[in-house]
């Protein structure tokens, strides 16, 4: 009986331990993804500033660029459709 009562308690620090260790790279994890965000809005107001600076060119060339981001936009849509099927796929295999 005692000697399962210290087998039981020392589980329990070893899960405590765990969890220490999953919530401190939870905290890591979520100033990264806060990190890339961040990174992503700086590009996209980049990306803004560039593309007012060249509003003022050709009409023919706006277009082109209408269309290359259209393009851009089906391509990542396509390939994040691609990884919710395979996503399925493997849930459905489990």
């Amino acid at each position: 009986m005692l000697s399962r009562l210290q087998e039981l308690r020392r589980e329990e620090e070893t899960l405590l331990r765990v969890k220490a260790a999953l919530h401190d790279q939870l905290t890591r994890l979520k100033v990264e993804e806060l990190a890339l965000r961040s990174m992503i809005r700086s590009g996209d107001e980049n990306a803004a500033a560039s593309s007012s600076a060249t509003a003022e060119g050709t009409p023919q060339t706006l277009g082109q660029m209408d269309n290359e981001d259209a393009i851009n936009q089906t391509e990542l849509h396509l390939s994040l459709q691609d990884q919710e099927e395979e996503e399925e796929e493997e849930e459905e295999s489990d």
